[in-house]
């Protein structure tokens, strides 16, 4: 099941040329991971890297620009977990215009770390039991 959210490009997300500069759409959905964590799963992100103790970097990511994004554009950003591992789980991401016209696809792998030890760890029953709800192949 995918979970979507609105996104208006701000100036900040701009070049010179008013055209989104290619990796703010990397902040936007770093962004819509943080909110899928809090919204679908529970999981306050500060909650889990600062009182759990428990890291989510991108080991893998692929990026596939399809078309431009211009200031003011209104976006859709669709989040939806493809698989999950022992100690990873990787996601799939589509930002699409207000046309529906596709402007970048991504596929992201987070891992679960140790924040003490910065060592990859198996992911916690409660996340994956999570992130398991949101497949979707689920």
């Amino acid at each position: 099941m995918a979970f979507v959210r609105p996104r208006r490009v701000r100036f900040s997300d701009c070049d010179p040329a008013g055209i989104v500069f290619f990796p703010q759409y990397l902040v936007m959905v770093n962004g819509q991971v943080e909110d899928w964590l809090h919204e679908s799963l529970g999981y306050g992100f500060g909650g889990l890297l600062l009182t759990k103790r428990i890291g989510l970097p991108t080991v893998h990511l692929t990026v596939d620009f399809k078309g431009i994004s211009h200031l003011d554009d209104e976006l859709s950003l669709s989040l939806a977990a493809e698989r999950l591992g022992r100690r990873s789980f990787t996601l799939r991401h589509r930002i699409l215009g207000a046309d529906g016209g596709l402007r970048a696809e991504l596929q992201q792998v987070l891992v679960t770390t140790s924040m003490d030890t910065h060592q990859a760890i198996d992911l916690p029953e409660d996340l994956r039991a999570a992130v398991e709800r949101t497949l979707e192949n689920a």
